[in-house]
């Protein structure tokens, strides 16, 4: 009988144990349950934010300040004109635009000299301030960094509940649009094998080798590596910061409140955003000549069409007009939607040049190129030619200095873009985001089509050398008849260096519109039209005036005091980091101990093993 009373007993513990298990793992479905509707909620709601947001028609926002406001009452536009479809701030159009037109028709009324005083330009400002250039584009690259990884890298663009306006993929899909388009497409055959024909004099290596080859694509690593996305990130986050966390219109004077407090919207405000409208518009002409000269060439490639400047000026006109669709569409519908058919089309046609080229050499360029990247990168980007005898180098002028004048007068243009689509993303997010990824993808796209043409030349299947000699524009086009599918493919990078064309001109009207409105929210139509058409007459009247030196002449001559405005813009960003940092900490401190339940929104195991449950 106690044997018997004893297995009863045991049976009853072991049931209760069973029943308990089978209790527990009944809570810990209804936890799945709540985390997976809690889940499902949160997704639909971001998606339902991102679809029923208001449609952008331009760069506007609504300025949200974390802690407090710094506009002082002042709004955007206040002393603006009105009138004939235009509400422009009259001291900064009037001047930009003025000094822009007595450019283009001095230009074109000298067209002779012209050439003759760009290419005096391009040495006179790369032998005086090359070296400006050089340690300015290094000391914004080591500002980004440094706060990255400090505290301030945890300060959220917007305040600490903002959430993204746009997904990731958009997000990188119009800042790489936005960012180097034309340039990679015009450079991606060419540069690589100019590098090979005369490398640098630094690396002392002969030309047209296996060693030159090496050179060649590290320097063009180089030259689209992280110098120009730190520059860009610089300038993209101050706009951020201080329009969404401090209240302040998104544009550039906004950046300096700290230095110049409600001066900023007097004569020193006035004259920064004037430099950013200058800048603004020889940086996008410059991409905008390289583009059209490139579209001619494919077009003579492809149907014998004529490749003068004057067919060339046409093209400028009839992409202009498109872009000015684009325009009136908004950002939203245009600049957006574009920008992602852009990212697609760009994609495959990257992914065919892989697989029908020589993959397995495309990939070891890749990634050995990585490697003489990151070893040679502290010195390349100090070397200024500095000894080499009484004659000197001239190598640089042409590529680095040109190149690093070319992203500073961009980054008012990519950076108030990338700026207005970063709200919500934390300050680390945002620096990482914009200097690594975009460059890891030039880097594979230059290997694509740069080693492809230089694994040509060296196995000599093509002669992409006499190529290039003979004409820049006509390098891709040359490249791909070594591949299947020629005439298609030649077609495709018509229609990207035209889609390129336009979401830039698109993108750039709209921010030098932002700049010369004051930072209103929504301006005219006709107004954003205005700016399109500018840029594109600026564009055809470097052309005519003397082709590539006049172009990369213009991209130095206003990157260089657009310079000095982003050092000073170095310090402003950390006073105004510092600020909000500081202001956040006490705040925290203030608030009283809360205890908050977070619930996952991954979609790995919320509640971890039974075992762990308990």
């Amino acid at each position: 009988m106690k044997w018997k009373h004893r297995i009863e007993t045991e049976e009853v513990t072991v049931m209760g144990k069973q029943q308990k298990k089978k209790k527990k793992k009944k809570e810990l479905t209804y936890q799945h349950k709540a985390i997976e509707m809690a889940r499902e909620y949160y997704e639909k709601e971001k998606e339902k934010a991102i679809k029923e947001r208001r449609t952008f028609r331009g760069l506007q926002i609504i300025p949200t300040a974390s802690y407090y406001d710094e506009s002082h009452g002042h709004k955007p536009g206040e002393h603006n004109w009105k009138g004939f479809g235009f509400d422009l701030h009259p001291q900064v159009s009037l001047t930009a635009g003025g000094l822009v037109l007595l450019f283009i028709v001095l230009t074109l009324m000298f067209r002779e000299q012209s050439a003759a005083f760009f290419q005096g330009l391009l040495d006179g400002i790369g032998n005086t301030f090359g070296w400006l250039y050089i340690l300015a584009a290094n000391f914004f690259i080591i500002t980004m960094a440094l706060i990255a990884w400090s505290d301030y890298g945890k300060i959220r663009i917007g305040g600490p509940d903002a959430l993204p306006e746009f997904s990731t993929f958009s997000w990188y899909a119009m800042l790489i649009s936005a960012g180097m388009g034309i340039g990679l497409m015009f450079w991606s055959v060419a540069e690589p094998v100019f590098h090979y024909m005369t490398p640098s004099p630094m690396f002392d290596v002969p030309p047209e080798t296996a060693q030159s080859a090496q050179v060649a694509l590290g320097l063009t690593y180089y030259h689209w590596g992280i110098h120009p996305w730190g520059i860009y990130a610089l300038v993209g986050l101050s706009l951020a910061f201080f329009a969404y966390n401090r209240g302040l219109p998104l544009t550039i004077r906004s950046i300096f409140s700290p230095l110049l407090g409600d001066r900023i919207y007097g004569f020193w405000g006035n004259l920064i955003d004037i430099l950013s409208v200058l800048a603004t518009l020889f940086g996008l002409a410059t991409s905008l000549g390289l583009g059209v000269k490139q579209v001619s060439a494919g077009l003579n490639y492809l149907f014998g069409l004529p490749t003068s400047t004057e067919f060339a000026v046409l093209l400028v006109g009839i992409i202009t007009f498109f872009a000015v669709l684009s325009v009136a569409a908004g950002l939203d519908k245009g600049v957006k939607n574009l920008s992602m058919a852009n990212m697609y089309t760009a994609a495959a046609f990257m992914v065919f040049l892989l697989i029908a080229g020589p993959t397995v050499y495309i990939l070891k360029a890749f990634t050995q190129n990585i490697g003489f990247y990151i070893q040679n990168l502290p010195q390349l980007s100090f070397w200024v030619e500095t000894f080499y005898g009484a004659e000197g180098s001239n190598w640089q002028n042409p590529w680095t200095i040109f190149y690093w004048g070319w992203w500073i007068s961009w980054s008012p243009f990519v950076g108030m873009f990338i700026a207005r689509i970063s709200k919500g993303r934390t300050v680390r997010e945002f620096i990482l985001g914009v200097m690594i990824f975009p460059t890891m993808l030039s880097f594979l796209w230059m290997s694509s089509f740069g080693g492809s043409a230089l694994w040509l030349q060296i196995t000599g299947a093509a002669d992409i050398v006499t190529a290039v000699r003979a004409e820049v524009s006509t390098a891709l086009f040359v490249m791909l008849e070594s591949f299947p599918l020629t005439g298609i493919t030649s077609f495709i990078g018509i229609v990207l260096v035209v889609i390129f064309f336009v979401t830039s001109s698109d993108s750039g009207s709209l921010v030098v519109d932002h700049l010369t409105s004051g930072g209103k929210l929504d301006s005219p139509v006709p107004q954003r039209i205005f700016w399109a058409v500018i840029e594109g007459v600026c564009a055809a009247a470097l052309l005519m005036g003397g082709g590539l030196v006049a172009l990369q002449s213009a991209s130095i001559a206003t990157g260089l005091p657009f310079t000095i405005v982003l050092l000073v813009m170095c310090y402003s960003l950390y006073r105004g980091l510092q600020e909000e940092h500081y202001h956040a900490t006490i705040i925290a401190k203030l608030k009283p101990e809360t205890h908050k339940i977070e619930i996952p929104v991954s979609r790995a195991d919320p509640a971890g093993e039974p075992d762990q449950a308990r």
